[in-house]
């Protein structure tokens, strides 16, 4: 196929028009990924200098302070029942069983059958004794103080959330 002169000229105008055109989008391109490479180091320095301050501001002065206050209520209800209950249930389980055994104490057993013979009739077990209940008790003033110390861990307190106040301007 023959082309004349004038349009393989065109086309060659063309063609120089077209790698022109592709060269001036390669720069723009180039252009464009150096400001998006600058725009996102001034993301970074700005999210260094700024957001990150005020984040962590805003942590220490809304977030840490129930933070703290739920720790410390919840190692005071732990030293609490450390210091009160445990003791408290130690003492009347070691009382219970205490008497227990020196209620099964064979001198205890003769005595007390030279002073009333039929008083001391041992009777077999038919079911859970005192001591089943006092732990079974136990059990559950435990488990009563460990609910009660998580619920005033994850209570919600109103205090902790209210906004400052915004100041007021004085034509207000």
């Amino acid at each position: 196929m023959s082309l004349s002169r004038k349009r393989r000229k065109e086309l060659n105008r063309l063609r120089s028009n077209a790698e022109e055109l592709w060269g001036h989008q390669q720069a723009v391109l180039d252009r464009a990924n150096d400001v998006a490479r600058e725009a996102g180091r001034q993301v970074g320095y700005l999210t260094r200098e700024e957001v990150a301050p005020r984040v962590r501001e805003g942590y220490q002065h809304y977030m840490r302070p129930g933070v703290d206050a739920t720790r410390d209520l919840a190692r005071g209800a732990g030293a609490t029942i450390e210091r009160t209950v445990i003791p408290a249930v130690g003492n009347a389980l070691g009382a219970v069983l205490s008497v227990g055994d020196v209620a099964k104490d064979a001198r205890v057993r003769a005595a007390l059958n030279r002073i009333a013979p039929r008083a001391v009739a041992v009777e077999k077990k038919k079911g859970p004794g005192f001591g089943t209940y006092v732990a079974i008790a136990a059990g559950v003033i435990a488990a009563a103080g460990v609910a009660y110390a998580v619920w005033q861990t994850f209570r919600a307190d109103d205090e902790l959330w209210v906004a400052d106040d915004e100041p007021t301007s004085p034509d207000e």
